[in-house]
């Protein structure tokens, strides 16, 4: 068993760096990018739970938002919704993702 650094894994958790990058292998032409930043009274919330859902509402992913309270899913072109659940309150948003990067704007009151 190997030890994880902080450059490895996210404080708290083993989720990737929702701030990295995305990797030079992904192909924006043939892949679905949710992406945004959760945000509370315009300032970015860090330690969000952000939730993907799908058209029917069945859970399907989670994140926890970068200390810049960004978030990234990679996911099929389609309708999802996005929950966000935080300290400072919880917000929802809907978006209609195509092939490449879909920015969305999440608000949490």
């Amino acid at each position: 068993m190997t030890a994880q650094t902080a450059s490895t894994v996210a404080a708290g958790c083993a989720a990737p760096d929702q701030a990295a990058p995305l990797p030079l292998s992904v192909d924006l032409e043939k892949e679905t990018v949710i992406t945004g930043v959760v945000q509370s009274g315009g300032d970015p919330v860090a330690g969000a739970y952000v939730r993907l859902l799908d058209r029917s509402g069945e859970f399907t992913a989670e994140v926890v938002t970068s200390p810049a309270g960004q978030f990234r899913f990679f996911a099929a072109p389609g309708t999802w919704q996005l929950r966000a659940l935080s300290r400072f309150g919880n917000g929802d948003a809907t978006v209609d993702a195509a092939r490449g990067v879909n920015e969305v704007a999440l608000a949490v009151a």
